[in-house]
């Protein structure tokens, strides 16, 4: 595990949308192909930005899979994820080889059938995370199930995960928000070869630390990475400010290690 401390969440998803880029780059360069896992919500705002700015990637090598969404929220909402990724991502850059979006308005049983069938056979080189304000890691809330083999499983939100995102603004009301979705498991991300957590904001301070100087628990889901061979967090002054030991290594130097 890597931290990178920036001044900001505009530096912070600089940074973070780089060195995925780079991690993109790379395995086109080695496998002809990457299979990459990207997030939504606020957090993700910054690294999306400059991850759909970069030029060198050939986006018609890219295989994208959505790590979460609702159950039973159309598309047509402001808070559906399957909407936040097309207009944020999608419509940004030329057509992906494929793309899975998850489908949270059909059956959520055959959903993460179909999901599964299709991430099995594209083993991911780049995911893209965040962490939740109660620790969470995808809608995978406390306490997580860090032991179920399936790729996508439906999942129960607690009410300090939809505080969050009524919070944020997605939702006119917290009854508003759904309280089941659709998620990537624990063990499933945990399986990328390569992870860019990006994590602004001071609202977060607390699940970071957590997250970070804890023991490993599925009380703080996002904890797991931990010990993930090949996790970069991206955090700002804000969300790093409880941390014990500033544990940063500059942008500059992480972006050499990676650069292809």
């Amino acid at each position: 595990m890597k931290v990178i401390t920036t001044n900001n969440p505009i530096e912070l998803g600089r940074l973070a949308g780089k060195a995925a880029a780079a991690l993109i780059i790379k395995a086109i360069t080695q496998n002809g192909q990457a299979n990459i896992i990207l997030a939504t919500g606020a957090s993700q705002f910054e690294t999306l930005k400059q991850l759909t700015s970069e030029k060198d990637i050939d986006w018609s090598k890219v295989v994208m899979f959505h790590l979460d969404e609702y159950i039973g929220l159309p598309e047509s909402s402001n808070a559906s994820f399957r909407r936040y990724l097309k207009e944020r991502f999608l419509e940004k850059v030329t057509p992906l080889k494929a793309t899975y979006l998850v489908n949270g308005e059909r059956d959520p049983i055959a959903e993460c059938n179909r999901l599964n069938a299709a991430i099995e056979n594209h083993p991911i080189d780049v995911a893209l995370v965040g962490i939740g304000e109660n620790g969470h890691l995808a809608f995978n809330d406390p306490p997580a199930d860090f032991d179920t083999e399936e790729p996508y499983i439906v999942v129960s939100l607690e009410e300090l995960c939809r505080k969050q995102q009524f919070g944020e603004g997605w939702f006119k009301s917290i009854e508003d928000v759904p309280r089941q979705a659709i998620s990537m498991s624990i063990k499933q991300i945990f399986k990328s070869k390569n992870i860019i957590c990006s994590v602004p904001e001071g609202r977060k301070a607390k699940a970071v630390k957590d997250c970070l100087e804890l023991p490993v628990s599925n009380l703080f889901p996002a904890g797991i990475l931990q010990v993930h061979p090949n996790c970069t967090y991206f955090l700002d002054e804000s969300s790093a400010s409880l941390l014990s030991v500033q544990k940063g290594l500059t942008g500059t130097k992480i972006f050499n290690e990676i650069k292809v």
